[in-house]
Formats: C-alpha cells, sequence, structure tokens
C-alpha cells in the first residue's frame, strides 16, 4: 500500500524555494519593472498569507483579483490557496454586468486590484453586496484618490507584515483553490471550481515532455492572461519545475513581446492567435530580433492556420505547437507534437499534423460522439461532439446545477466542440457546434475556412459566420480585415480560394471591416458579427 498523501499547492511552493531559490520571476510594469528569486517570492508570499489573515479571509472565502500579469498577481495565485481560500481572477474585459454578477455569485470577500483599473471597480462598486475591502497593487505605498471604502496599499501591508506564515498541511486534496468564469458568449459567465488536486495534475501534465515539457532550463513568458483560465496554469507548474518566468504585464504590443523574448532569454510563450497573428506582421514589416533561445509559441483558444505555422518555422525559424482547452477543463487538453516516425514524412504532411490540435494529454479519456450518441470513426472525415473526463476536468458549474444538467452528462463534460479525429488519433477541431454552417445539407467548417482566408498575405484576420439563404439554408460570410495599409478585393479572396477548398465553400460574400469584434480573452465574437449582420 502507498501513502494517503494529499496532492497540495503548498507541496508545488515548497519545492520552488527549496531546490530553485536563484531561480528569477520577472515582471514588467507601469512605473518600474521588477525582479526576485523564488527565495524572495516565497517570502513575499509568506507575507502575504499573514496579511490576509488579518483582513479577515478565511478557509473558503473567495477572495478577487482585478490584474494584469504581474509578480503581485502570481504572489496571490500561491498565497490564497495555500492558506485555504479561493482565489477568483476576474476577467478585467468583461461587460460591467457580467462583473458584478461574477463578484456578486462568487460572494468575493476582498479584491486585489492594480491600480490603472481602479476605474472600473468604482463604478460596480455600489453594486457589490459582498466585498468588503479592497487592497490597490502598485509599486507605491501611498494610496491612489478613490471613493472606494475600506482601501489598502499591498506594499504598505506586505511591509508591515512578518514573512513566518505556515501553510497548513491538513487541507484536503479537494479543498476549493481557484474560480474562474467562461467568457459568456452565450448566458451569464459560468464558474469553474478548480482543487488543489486538479491544478496539481494539470500542471504536472503541463511538463510531460510530449506536452509543453516544461522544465527548470526554461525561462516561460506567459502572455496568455492570468485572469484567463490562470493563464492556462503557467504561474503554478514554473516555479514548481524551476522555470524563470517572464510576465509581461499590460503591455501585449508585438515590438514589446519580442524584446522581451531577447532580452529574457525566453524559451517557450503561451497566446491566442491574435497575439501571434499581430506578431507574425510586425516580424514581416521588418523588425529582427535574437530569438535563439526560443523553443517554440504555444497557440491555444481557436486555431491557427496551416500557413502561418509553416511561414513562423521557414522563414523566422520559430514552431508553433497547436494545443487545445477550455476553462471547465483547466485547460490542457490536446497538444500537436509530431509522433517519431512522422519525422520522416515530407515538410507538407508534417505541418497537416501540426495545424491540428494534436493528441489527447495522458491522463485524460475521451469520446467523440455523432448526433445519435455514436463514437465516429477515426478517419479525419467524420464529425461529433468532443466529449472529456478526467482528474482535471469540470464536472459541474459553480453554483449552476441547471447548466450543469446541459454540459455534464453520465460523467462525461460535453464540450460543444465539433471535432475529427485521423487514424493516428490527432484531433482537429471543426468548429463549435453554433458556429458550423450547413449549407444544402452540407457542413462547411468556419474555422478551416477562416484559417484559408487568413494564409492570404493580405489578409490580417478573417472571421467566417452563417447568413440566411433561400435555397441552400446557411450560406458562408467572411468578415475580412487587411493588411495595415493593404487593399483586397472580393474576387483576389474568392480566386485565392478556388484551389484551397470545395468550390461551395467559398462564401457568397466577403465584408471588410476596420476591426473584428473580439470576446475578452481575444478569440473572434462571433456572436456580435450574427446579431450585427445577419439580419441585414
Amino acid at each position: 500500500m502507498m501513502m494517503d498523501y494529499p496532492l497540495l499547492m503548498k507541496t508545488m511552493l515548497d519545492r520552488s524555494y527549496k531546490l530553485f531559490p536563484e531561480k528569477k520571476v520577472f515582471s514588467r510594469g507601469t512605473i518600474k519593472d521588477t525582479e526576485y528569486n523564488y527565495q524572495e517570492f516565497y517570502q513575499r508570499v509568506q507575507k502575504l498569507a499573514n496579511v490576509l489573515q488579518k483582513l479577515g479571509i478565511k478557509k473558503g472565502d473567495c477572495v478577487g483579483t482585478f490584474a494584469w500579469n504581474n509578480h503581485r498577481h502570481m504572489e496571490l495565485y500561491f498565497a490564497v490557496p495555500c492558506s485555504g481560500a479561493i482565489l477568483h481572477t476576474l476577467n478585467l474585459r468583461l461587460f460591467p454586468e457580467h462583473l458584478i454578477h461574477v463578484i456578486n455569485h462568487a460572494e468575493d470577500k476582498i479584491i486585489f486590484i492594480d491600480e490603472d483599473l481602479l476605474p472600473a471597480l468604482e463604478k460596480a462598486m455600489d453594486h457589490l453586496k459582498t466585498v468588503e475591502k479592497v487592497v490597490v497593487m502598485s509599486d507605491r505605498e501611498e494610496l491612489p484618490e478613490t471613493n472606494l471604502k475600506q482601501v489598502f496599499s499591498y506594499e504598505k501591508l506586505l511591509k508591515e507584515a512578518s514573512s513566518d506564515f505556515v501553510f497548513p498541511e491538513n487541507l484536503e486534496e479537494t479543498t476549493p483553490a481557484a474560480l474562474c468564469y467562461t467568457t459568456a458568449t452565450t448566458g451569464l459567465p459560468k464558474g469553474v471550481m478548480y482543487t488543489h488536486r486538479s491544478i496539481y495534475l494539470h500542471s504536472l501534465s503541463l511538463s510531460v515532455p510530449d506536452y509543453l515539457g516544461l522544465s527548470q532550463k526554461d525561462v516561460i513568458m506567459p502572455v496568455v492572461p492570468m485572469f484567463h483560465v490562470l493563464a492556462w496554469g503557467l504561474p503554478f507548474a514554473c516555479p514548481w519545475m524551476g522555470a524563470d518566468i517572464v510576465l509581461p504585464g499590460r503591455d501585449m504590443r508585438p515590438e514589446a513581446l519580442c524584446q522581451l523574448i531577447e532580452e529574457k532569454q525566453v524559451t517557450a510563450s503561451a497566446g491566442v492567435p491574435t497575439i501571434w497573428v499581430a506578431m507574425y506582421h510586425h516580424l514581416e514589416s521588418g523588425a529582427r530580433y535574437d530569438f535563439s533561445s526560443l523553443r517554440f509559441l504555444v497557440n491555444g483558444g481557436s486555431a491557427i492556420s496551416k500557413d502561418l505555422i509553416k511561414t513562423f518555422q521557414e522563414k523566422h525559424g520559430i514552431e508553433v505547437l497547436h494545443s487545445y482547452g477550455m476553462t471547465e477543463t483547466s485547460p490542457l487538453v490536446t497538444a500537436s507534437r509530431l509522433k517519431s516516425h512522422m519525422e520522416s514524412w515530407d515538410p507538407e504532411s508534417r505541418y497537416e499534423v501540426k495545424a491540428k490540435q494534436g493528441l489527447l494529454a495522458p491522463g485524460l479519456e475521451m469520446k467523440i460522439i455523432d448526433d445519435q450518441g455514436r463514437e465516429i470513426k477515426w478517419d479525419g472525415k467524420e464529425m461529433g461532439e468532443l466529449c472529456l473526463r478526467g482528474p482535471w476536468i469540470a464536472k459541474e458549474y459553480f453554483r449552476d446545477p441547471e447548466r450543469s444538467k446541459e454540459t455534464m452528462k453520465n460523467g462525461w463534460l460535453h464540450t460543444g466542440d465539433i471535432v475529427s479525429i485521423d487514424p493516428e488519433g490527432y484531433l482537429q477541431v471543426q468548429d463549435r457546434s453554433k458556429d458550423l454552417i450547413k449549407s444544402g445539407g452540407e457542413w462547411i467548417s468556419s474555422v478551416d475556412l477562416e484559417n484559408k482566408i487568413m494564409g492570404h498575405p493580405k489578409v490580417m484576420e478573417a472571421a467566417v459566420i452563417a447568413i440566411p439563404d433561400e435555397k441552400w439554408q446557411e450560406r458562408p460570410m467572411a468578415c475580412i480585415k487587411p493588411v495595415e495599409g493593404e487593399e483586397i478585393t472580393e474576387e483576389e479572396i474568392a480566386e485565392y480560394l478556388r484551389d484551397k477548398v470545395a468550390k461551395w465553400w467559398i462564401p457568397d460574400k466577403f465584408l471588410k471591416l476596420e476591426e473584428i469584434p473580439k470576446t475578452s480573452v481575444g478569440k473572434m465574437n462571433k456572436k456580435a458579427l450574427r446579431e450585427q449582420f445577419v439580419s441585414e
């Protein structure tokens, strides 16, 4: 028999400062940059845990964070759950009514907020039912002017606190540790509660060589926001594995990110396609950096095209690693690493594989079912809904039994993503179920069509939606954002697509936009496009 040993985040935190005390946390600030080691990080986390206790936070209380990717936010990532409370990361791009809803729904007791975000909280404060105190995070100890009551300075509180906090060892591994809400493309945001056990196991999966392969040799830069699915778990895994971490703050301009990669010798970075598309066009404009340290860029949130993956690799020497996940899955589900026998394949065949979302992470189970609940063939052609289960997959939504019943059925999470799977086991997301286009009884994948369109050198972004059609039921319409300074016609795009997709996939209408609306985490907001254009 083995020990009944709880899987707690305290174990992860302890390893970071005991084995890797000199590894670094770098944080880009608005006033000044901050850099310190994991020994100093641990001492600040201890002080912060004492501050939480002094402010009245108890086991099971929710602590909200309203912050960018910075070192103070990362300190909260450990101090809150390791002391027994629940970290609730607030999406700073939510609509005001959604922000108010999630704070009240979670019953946050305290909110820790970056100084520049105060105006958003000030507007919402009169509608918040449970928030008792606000802690302002800034390089300054003095508080800014604000109409909020019970406001404290983060740095002043830490300066006055002791670093003698002893983190409890008697927590159950199923103790709630963190709470995130979905981005709510339909209805109100849904809460997903992560436990110590789920975060522990998910962080291990990030370190598997055929997935992200994090190690103490790495310097990791999470560009994905720390308010979105816990920055894909990277702020937890990096200290545990002894990897340096680079936190870019609020400046997500491609030139700022490229400079950080060069200056800090970043080995891997993670973000959504809009980040990497902007970086690609920045490099195409002639900007040059030393990216010799960079092993790969992780792309998630939505698909990135094969053409872009190929150009990054062949023109700029940068590997793009496709991955897939969602808030309900912590988020890692798949990553598209080549199998060993594929290394001898021709380049185009390898890029075809790398453009897929990849192989299922060890520890998870999946099934892909059609409308009748039957599992589809692994032929890369049949499509069905992806269903998942495993130790870091949500079994219910937080305080939302009705919507839990709709999504979690018979022990499986029904993702709503329509996928195919090839004979090698590589998953490819074809679409969200609500975004598939049914034309004349045949399905068109908006994701696949978007990626083909974005292969055109004059196209910056593309989003494809269905518009009603009397004859065919639905037809695709493409919303296009051209590359700055470029002019492109409908005929050019249609001609470009002729040898790349079936003739009946080519959109009947192309609409040029200055900006394509995005969700709060940078995905194309097709709901907004449908609301704006379908009725027209």
